[in-house]
C-alpha cells in the first residue's frame, strides 16, 4: 500500500495574483486544503520538495501528511496539480483533507505482468488501458495496479472484470471495459502450409531441344 509522505505546509493569507507570483519566485507553490468538515486552509509548499515527491511517485494520486504551522498534522490526498502549459512549472495544488474512513478516487498506473502464452506463439499483446481510476479508503490505496496476462492465448481479451484488485479497491469503470488483447501476429508459415502453396503454384512448361519428324 502507498505510504503517506510528509510535507511542510506554511499558512498563507489570501492574496492577489501579484503576490502569488512573488511567492512562486521565492520557491513556494500556493496550495489549498479543503474538505474534512473544516474550513479551507490556504497554505504554501516548498516547490522543490513537491517536485521531488512527484518525480519519485508512480502517479499524482498521493497521500501526504501535511505538517501545519500549528504543530498539527493533517492527512490529505493530492487532488489536483496545476501546471504552466509552457514551462510545466507547478502553479497550484489542491489537497483534500481526509481521515481513515474517507473514500477517495485515484487514477493509478496499470502494469501488465508476465508474457502471454499467445505472444510466445507469435501473437501481439495490445494494452488498451495504461491507467485506471479506482475507489478505496486511504489505508487501502496502492501505488499502482497489476494485471497478470501470462495465461492469455491468441484471441483472448482481458476485461476489468477479469482483474484481481487489492482488498478494498474497486474500479470505477464497468467490468466489460477492455484492458488488453492478444491479437494474431504475422506467424511464420508451417512446412505443411508451404507445401500446400507449392502444390497450388502453376507449373512451368517443359522446354526440350528435340526436333520434330517434320523438320
Amino acid at each position: 500500500m502507498a505510504k503517506p509522505q510528509t510535507l511542510k505546509a506554511d499558512e498563507r493569507a489570501r492574496t492577489g495574483s501579484g503576490v502569488l507570483k512573488q511567492m512562486r519566485r521565492e520557491g513556494f507553490v500556493p496550495s489549498v486544503v479543503y474538505g474534512g468538515g473544516t474550513e479551507n486552509k490556504n497554505v504554501k509548499i516548498h516547490a522543490k520538495t513537491l517536485r521531488d515527491m512527484l518525480n519519485h511517485a508512480a502517479s499524482d494520486s498521493i497521500l501526504v501528511n501535511l505538517d501545519l504551522d500549528d504543530s498539527t498534522t493533517q492527512l490529505a490526498f493530492l487532488q489536483d496539480v496545476q501546471h504552466d502549459a509552457l514551462t510545466n512549472e507547478i502553479l497550484h495544488v489542491d489537497f483534500l483533507a481526509v481521515d481513515e474512513k474517507t473514500e477517495i478516487t485515484a487514477n493509478l498506473p496499470l502494469e501488465l505482468e508476465g508474457e502471454p502464452a499467445g505472444v510466445k506463439a507469435g501473437g501481439v499483446l495490445e494494452q488498451m488501458l495504461h491507467s485506471l481510476e479506482v475507489r478505496c479508503l486511504p489505508n487501502d490505496l496502492p501505488e499502482s495496479l497489476e494485471a497478470d496476462v501470462s495465461g492469455m492465448e491468441i484471441g483472448d481479451i482481458l476485461h476489468i472484470g477479469d482483474m484481481t484488485f487489492p482488498e478494498g479497491v474497486t474500479a470505477t469503470l464497468n467490468d466489460d471495459v477492455v484492458v488488453a488483447i492478444v491479437s494474431k501476429g504475422r506467424v511464420a508459415k508451417t512446412e505443411e502450409e508451404e507445401a500446400a502453396e507449392g502444390e497450388d503454384a502453376p507449373t512451368e512448361p517443359e522446354v526440350t531441344s528435340e526436333k520434330s519428324d517434320d523438320e
